[in-house]
């Protein structure tokens, strides 16, 4: 009879502990991530307003649920969309950007959208991402956007920062991958191909000026040395150079035997 109580007496403490066991889960919160606890039944169920810490955190998987937020930061590459310019103009932009989810966030992200962070990047943020290129296009004409690109830039990020920070997020870096319309691409090719030729044209101009002034100096230098020249071949010099090759011959000019002839 004692030993029959004992059996019971076990069995009932092994159900007691498989129940309780059962009853009681672990898991763990990797580093860069937030825990977020949810209680599924009772009065107080629904997000509860504290983020787990990393490490190992136990639950009641029957009544709640423990959800992992990354808080590392993030790159997520959209794809484009177009958009106007304030004068009509269709730009294409292939935004692409880097993102955390700001400490102690991420409850009130979770009640907010009930979502995980993957999903909430892929619908909420993009439409933020959108709706911040769509609303600075609105205030831009073309020639504004191309001729201060950097600072259309720049308004773009701090609007797109300011939408997400309200929302729990920290925008890292954003680029916009913006491409200009077609027309206008043609348009600054053309411009610049007239450019380039241009060029050219006063590089060739430039080498026939200088091929010009070249040979006036060499025709200049040519008259000074001839000049030059007639003015010291004086008849006592033409005499003397004759007298140094004289092969002592007497040379003839006219009818008679004459040595030197009168050089004017």
């Amino acid at each position: 009879m004692n030993r029959q109580i004992l059996t019971w007496s076990i069995s009932a403490l092994l159900i007691l502990v498989f129940s309780v066991t059962a009853m009681t889960s672990c898991t763990r919160i990797d580093a860069g991530h937030e825990g977020i606890l949810v209680k599924l039944y009772g009065s107080d169920k629904g997000v509860q307003d504290v983020s787990l810490v990393t490490g190992r955190v136990w639950y009641n998987p029957f009544t709640e649920e423990v959800f992992e937020f990354p808080t590392f930061v993030q790159t997520v590459d959209y794809s484009s969309f177009t958009v106007n310019a304030k004068d009509g103009s269709v730009f294409t932009v292939d935004p692409t950007i880097s993102f955390r989810v700001l400490p102690g966030e991420s409850p009130r992200i979770f009640s907010k959208y009930r979502k995980e962070i993957a999903q909430i990047t892929e619908t909420t943020l993009y439409n933020y991402t959108r709706d911040a290129f769509r609303i600075q296009f609105n205030q831009y004409s073309t020639d504004s956007i191309i001729s201060n690109r950097q600072s259309f830039e720049d308004k773009v990020q701090k609007a797109l920062g300011d939408a997400l920070r309200r929302e729990g997020f920290e925008l890292e870096q954003m680029t916009s991958g913006l491409q200009y319309p077609e027309v206008i691409v043609q348009a600054v090719n053309l411009k610049n191909k007239a450019v380039q030729q241009a060029m050219q044209v006063e590089n060739e101009l430039k080498v026939a000026e200088a091929q010009a002034r070249k040979k006036i100096v060499e025709a200049e230098a040519e008259a000074r040395a001839n000049e030059l020249r007639q003015r010291t071949l004086t008849p006592l010099l033409i005499q003397q150079q004759f007298i140094e090759k004289w092969n002592g011959s007497t040379p003839l000019y006219g009818n008679s035997p004459t040595f030197f002839k009168n050089v004017q």
